[in-house]
């Protein structure tokens, strides 16, 4: 809609979020619909990751989402440790050949 002309000097924060957005004339309801969210969906944005509503946020005020919320961007991705790129010495039972040759 508009580009906000007050960028809060501590950054954003839910209340300044909220208050942009009906400085602006505009409702969480409203935002909801034209995202193609459920209201109850959209407003647990202030609680946990929804990239759609986030960026639905964003898009409306013009500014990037990571400026909204620094704190969830950049998204990162979960790094899953493989035991099949480390070397034999690495693992538990890399000692444990001789008592096998035993049994």
């Amino acid at each position: 809609m508009a580009k906000p002309q007050h960028v809060p000097p501590n950054g954003w924060d839910r209340f300044s979020i909220t208050a942009e957005i009906h400085r602006q004339g505009m409702t969480f309801g409203e935002l909801a619909k034209r995202a193609g969210i459920t209201l109850k969906t959209f407003s647990q944005v202030w609680t946990r990751t929804n990239r759609r509503a986030e960026k639905a946020i964003a898009s409306f005020l013009e500014v990037k989402p990571d400026d909204l919320w620094p704190d969830r961007y950049p998204i990162r991705s979960a790094q899953i440790l493989s035991s099949k790129h480390a070397d034999r010495s690495a693992s538990q039972k890399a000692g444990s050949h001789a008592d096998r040759k035993a049994a």
